[in-house]
């Protein structure tokens, strides 16, 4: 019996040998330089991000919780959520709110269909397209600040606009002074000046459909239209959600032009007021920085609720 319990310990051990897996003596130090060196190139994209974004957030988070005085030197009162609640029953919130929503839902639908047609077109055979593109593309690189001026010298009185719409024998407006107009006239004036970005993305990925599928379906008796409805646009679908979602993003970031448009005030009657506007005020005008941040936060999470819709209404992990 000891004699099989040897021979059976000793042919154990020779399989153990067989499917022992012996590492180089230097992986370990390897391994461990490699992790150091991924490290190292890193760091400076943590480093940013963390001074730039997280503790920027953090310190948001912070200040929505607490009431700030910002006179005799900063001083800071833990408030809870007593800021968000504020949100519920200040009328100038849901004014902007408002107004908000409204610039989006014209703007981004707008600018996308026209961004679209714009590459459709300058995709075809027209004569001098690249000339086309370059003229369409101008209003992106000019300053906001200066399209914004020389739209309210266009919306003037007596100004191009309505010396125009006179001359045809159509009402004319108080662009700038009137209510029910005033956030019309920055809406055609970023329509105009920020549709031709998305028309270079829109192009970049029309050009990279491959021309033997339009081939294909021409062969099958498809026309144009058909083409259009069942080939581009389908293949367009990650691009529009790319170009809704950056719009729908910077739309809700609104407040230069209507900050240039109404002095910082607004106006006329808070028909020009916008959430990143009324954050303005709130901080700098009023030292309301907790309140401030409150208003922030509502307005992230408006974008960020709606972004998900739209991720899942154009195909959720598809994209």
């Amino acid at each position: 019996m000891i004699f099989f319990s040897r021979r059976g310990a000793e042919s154990k051990s020779v399989r153990n040998r067989m499917f022992e897996f012996h590492l180089p003596e230097n992986y370990c130090n390897r391994q461990i330089k490699e992790n150091l060196t991924a490290y190292l190139f890193i760091t400076p994209s943590i480093l940013v991000i963390g001074t730039f974004i997280i503790l920027p957030i953090l310190y948001a988070v912070f200040l929505s919780l607490h009431k700030v005085q910002m006179l005799g030197g900063i001083h800071y009162r833990f408030f809870g959520l007593g800021n968000f609640q504020r949100l519920l029953t200040d009328e100038r919130v849901g004014i902007a709110l408002k107004n908000t929503a409204e610039y989006v839902a014209v703007v981004v639908p707008t600018q996308t269909i026209l961004a679209l047609g714009l590459a459709v077109t300058l995709n075809s055979g027209i004569h001098g397209k690249n000339w086309w593109r370059i003229l369409y593309f101008l209003p992106t690189v000019t300053s906001s600040a200066v399209l914004t001026l020389i739209f309210m010298w266009i919306y003037n009185t007596n100004g191009l606009l309505n010396n125009f719409l006179a001359f045809l024998k159509l009402p004319i407006y108080n662009w700038l002074g009137d209510p029910s107009v005033a956030l019309k006239g920055i809406m055609i004036m970023n329509i105009w000046s920020t549709a031709p970005f998305f028309m270079v993305i829109y192009l970049a990925a029309l050009q990279d459909i491959p021309q033997t599928l339009y081939e294909a379906a021409e062969l099958d008796g498809a026309n144009s239209w058909e083409q259009f409805i069942y080939i581009t646009l389908p293949l367009l679908r990650p691009v529009t959600f790319f170009v809704i979602a950056m719009g729908m993003i910077g739309t809700f970031q609104l407040f230069d032009q209507s900050y240039i448009f109404s002095g910082g005030t607004g106006g006329p009657n808070n028909a020009t007021l916008t959430l990143v506007l009324l954050i303005y005020q709130t901080v700098f005008r009023n030292l309301q920085m907790g309140y401030g941040a409150a208003i922030a936060f509502l307005l992230a999470s408006v974008i960020i609720t709606l972004t998900l819709i739209q991720r899942q209404f154009f195909g959720g992990d598809k994209i």
